[in-house]
């Protein structure tokens, strides 16, 4: 079976993810009044602070994993995707929904895709309350029968509201992942709070949060700390994730992790994706729309301060590509195509999707930007991760910290001062109106932004490339008329079906003027 990265359930990604965290606007537009906590119970207040929720973690680490109970799992498994839909968290019942927090909490449902219950809890001067849950929280529709489960059952998750009227913008909802909908108000890729022995033929593993306490944050009246513990077979870990809208979603985030046991494959600030096809494997484009991705590709600032462009693949088996690295200043999956005509979808709006950067913070030593690239055919499924993966083994015991910060935006946060990769096509190879080789594709790569915007038509810029193996020939440069756009062209001609690593960017009078792009080039027919 294929591998998959999406949330953690058979249940259709699309589906379910835009379904859930994306509530028609109706459902969504009514204003809290002054009595909106009302409907809230708590349990006894405890003390709660970082550093407590560490040890907790740490204290879980050092013993065998439970796995989490399932309870009721007859009636919940009649909560299927349409009678999820149809059970919607009340509005003037959320968490703050009285304006005494910074943005309104809603919480998720139990369902057939969701059946492992979380803690929810809110703090305040140092103490913490349990969320109890109630089915009067909620209101049913058709699925009036899931009412009928006992005030014990719990919530499945939250996500957090805008203020105005206006719907979510951040969404936690199965195993470690969560989302946020960015600066262009559109949910797309997920991030995880870890990812365990992804890409490997051994199965994944998939921690999940099982609990979380929400604090308005001291500093920032836009912005709500969310604190989580994570546990899972291999891996233990608390989170402190002070999340700020303002323009665009930045989240701060502090992880301590403690390892059960020896982990092969520790994947840290994992963001997971969808990419099918673009105009760089037409041969996949098997839909009516002339393109289907979430993200486009993966950039890389590394700690020498290269700036890289890697595109995106739909391969044809799993591939695992390593970008080694010491102390990155980020990496991110981005989708830099906001053009609407290259999408063509009015109903999931691919132009708006947001782009993520990842922000070390202190430093992360040695280790690669890994990028998982998984087949697919259809925009269902999540087929596309990349992490951060620390050089040194992870072995049982061991403790690892990180910081970062996550920008869910249109764009990165700290553009590089040369241009950037705007487009990569292929084709066949040689000179039309010529016989064509058959043994060569042709590639072409548009360049915009930074020095190219001083350069004029006929000036000498040259295009740096080169290749793993194989012959590369007949390439050259020239500024697309009417633009001040550059289009590189070269031809490579490879044997066997094995992927090629191809290299190149731009240079004029010795000096570089673009990012580096790096590509996978699969020797398909085009």
């Amino acid at each position: 079976m294929r591998p998959r990265t999406g949330i953690h359930s058979p249940v259709s990604r699309r589906n379910l993810l835009i379904g859930a965290s994306a509530l028609p606007l109706a459902a969504l537009a009514l204003r809290p009044d002054a009595a909106a906590a009302a409907g809230l119970t708590y349990g006894d207040a405890q003390s709660f602070d970082f550093d407590w929720l560490r040890g907790q973690a740490k204290a879980l680490a050092a013993k065998a994993y439970e796995p989490p109970a399932i309870r009721y799992g007859d009636v919940l498994e009649r909560i299927d995707y349409d009678a999820y839909q149809q059970i919607r968290f009340i509005p003037d019942r959320a968490l703050w929904a009285n304006d005494d927090g910074p943005f309104p909490i809603q919480f998720f449902h139990l369902g057939r895709f969701f059946k492992a219950p979380v803690d929810l809890h809110v703090v305040k001067d140092g103490q913490a309350r349990e969320i109890l849950y109630s089915p009067s929280l909620f209101s049913f529709g058709k699925a009036e029968f899931a009412a009928q489960l006992p005030e014990d059952l719990g919530f499945a998750g939250f996500r957090v509201m805008d203020t105005g009227g206006k719907p979510d913008w951040l969404a936690f909802l199965g195993a470690a992942y969560f989302r946020s909908s960015g600066q262009l108000d559109q949910y797309g890729l997920s991030t995880r709070g870890i990812a365990i022995d992804t890409g490997l033929p051994t199965p994944e593993e998939f921690p999940r949060f099982t609990g979380f306490w929400f604090e308005a944050s001291a500093a920032d009246p836009l912005a709500v700390v969310i604190y989580a513990l994570m546990d899972g077979p291999s891996i233990a870990g608390a989170y402190r994730m002070e999340c700020a809208k303002h323009d665009g979603v930045v989240m701060q985030i502090e992880a301590a992790l403690y390892a059960r046991t020896d982990i092969a494959r520790l994947g840290v600030a994992p963001l997971t994706t969808m990419f099918w096809y673009d105009e760089t494997n037409r041969r996949q484009a098997r839909d009516w729309r002339p393109e289907i991705h979430d993200s486009d590709g993966l950039a890389i600032w590394t700690g020498a301060g290269e700036h890289i462009w890697r595109p995106l693949n739909d391969p044809p088996q799993l591939q695992v590509s390593s970008f080694v690295d010491s102390n990155p200043k980020g990496f991110g999956l981005l989708q830099r195509d906001r053009n609407f005509d290259n999408y063509q979808d009015d109903g999931v709006f691919y132009d708006r999707r947001p782009s993520v950067w990842v922000e070390p913070l202190e430093g992360w030593g040695e280790g690669a930007v890994q990028l998982v690239e998984i087949p697919t055919d259809d925009e269902i499924s999540d087929n596309i991760v990349a992490y951060w993966l620390p050089k040194a083994p992870v072995k049982a015991g061991s403790e690892w910290n990180f910081k970062y910060r996550l920008h869910w935006l249109a764009d990165e946060p700290y553009p590089a001062k040369l241009a950037r990769v705007i487009a990569t096509r292929v084709g066949r190879g040689g000179i039309p109106g010529q016989p064509r080789p058959a043994d060569k594709k042709k590639i072409v790569i548009d360049f915009a932004g930074g020095p190219l915007e001083d350069l004029k038509k006929g000036d000498p810029v040259q295009l740096i490339v080169d290749a793993a193996r194989g012959a590369i020939d007949g390439d050259y440069t020239l500024q697309v008329v009417g633009t001040k756009h550059w289009r590189a062209f070269f031809d490579i001609a490879v044997e066997g079906s094995a992927p090629v690593d191809i290299r190149a960017f731009l240079r004029y009078d010795g000096r570089p003027l673009s990012e580096t792009w790096l590509f996978q080039f699969i020797p398909f027919d085009y």
